[in-house]
């Protein structure tokens, strides 16, 4: 039941606030307060779902409340209540983040449509929290090896700038990983992100992949395209396996990095881009530079910042943890008991040679879950995780 906290210091226009919402809608839950600091405290004990403030009201007026609320629940919407004469500060309240105001006396129509459509805010805002809060658990870095310590300590200094980043580990490392959490801990997480896989696209494409094409700019071209840089406007792009991109494509990127604008594919015309770029490979681009497969300009652009991601067997220690994670993941996925992995078990996990990685390590666990007993023993490891 949605909860409305009605704040006004004339007990008449309370009234008839109360009276309207609760005969209107029986669903609501509604409080009520006389003035400014008493709804500060009401706010304070109890999560409301709405909140309709006067604007004038004596000890704390409507903007002090508002403001005071942003600080400590800003996720609750507000409507403010206004006078003829305090239109002008309700229109500004809006800017200060207040959802709506309605004027007085309430009109009945007016007021429940308000309600209705602030209510429906807040429910979307809640369920975009829930989203972003999955989203994190998807791409959540397991270990306390030095190496992982070092790598977290680098995103927290990183994330909150525009620096570029290149990410360079094996397959399987978690590259990914080290991206997203760049992205979401950056201050352009409310923007896209948008993975682009360089080995996945045929060198043909890779451009029109990028950049976007024009109507007619090469067969199949039937309707103008934009591409994944203008996708990832105001966010991120994560250009993986960029060692596998074509040298034509690389000379387009660095152009985009250098002057923030990209030309689609077949047009001669500059779109501006606000973009940053975080790149990953498995191939040493130093090497790569000396057999003139990678431009030595774009590798110094990319890499502002480097960041190693170690191989499992250079972090055996982070094992038991992610056998733990991957586990509890895997039977929440399948609906199923979660099982637990018996010490020698674990042991015996740790001294394999892990050339697939982490990637290689969940579906070891998998199989394991699927196959072993209801704990996992050294003799279900023996049998099922042998390559």
């Amino acid at each position: 039941m949605p909860k409305i906290l009605v704040i006004e210091d004339e007990a008449a226009i309370r009234r008839v606030l109360v009276k309207i919402l609760t005969e209107e809608n029986e669903a609501y839950e509604v409080a009520e307060a006389e003035d400014g600091l008493k709804g500060i405290e009401a706010i304070k004990e109890t999560d409301f779902d709405l909140v309709l403030c006067d604007i004038k009201m004596p000890k704390m007026d409507g903007v002090e409340v508002l403001e005071a609320t942003k600080k400590i629940k800003p996720e609750v919407p507000f409507v403010m209540i206004s006078g003829h004469g305090d239109l002008d500060t309700a229109v500004n309240t809006m800017r200060l983040g207040a959802f709506d105001y309605i004027s007085k006396p309430p009109d009945l129509n007016r007021l429940l449509n308000t309600v209705r459509n602030a209510l429906d805010r807040k429910e979307l805002v809640v369920e975009n929290k829930k989203l972003k809060r999955k989203v994190s658990k998807n791409y959540e870095m397991i270990g306390d090896s030095t190496g992982i310590v070092q790598i977290k300590d680098i995103i927290e200094k990183v994330a909150p700038t525009d620096a570029r980043v290149l990410i360079t580990g094996p397959n399987g490392t978690g590259k990914e990983l080290v991206a997203h959490w760049l992205h979401q801990k950056s201050a352009r997480n409310q923007g896209p992100m948008v993975e682009v896989n360089c080995a996945a696209i045929p060198s043909e494409l890779i451009e029109s992949e990028l950049f976007g094409h024009i109507k007619g700019a090469f067969t199949g071209a039937n309707k103008d395209r934009a591409g994944k840089f203008e996708a990832a406007n105001k966010g991120t792009i994560f250009l993986d396996e960029i060692g596998d991109m074509s040298l034509s494509a690389q000379a387009k990127v660095l152009r985009a990095l250098q002057e923030n604008k990209i030309q689609r594919v077949g047009n001669d015309k500059d779109i501006k881009v606000d973009v940053r770029v975080v790149a990953a490979t498995n191939k040493d681009l130093q090497k790569e530079i000396e057999a003139g497969k990678f431009r030595e300009d774009l590798y110094h652009r990319l890499a502002v910042i480097l960041i190693k991601v170690p191989a499992l067997n250079d972090r055996r220690d982070d094992i038991p943890l992610l056998i733990e994670f991957f586990s509890g993941k895997i039977a929440t996925e399948q609906g199923t008991a979660k099982k637990t992995f018996s010490k020698k078990a674990i042991s015996l996990l740790q001294d394999y040679d892990w050339t697939g990685n982490i990637r290689e390590l969940r579906n070891v666990v998998e199989r394991l879950i699927i196959l072993g007993g209801q704990e996992v023993s050294e003799s279900d490891v023996k049998l099922f995780a042998s390559k």
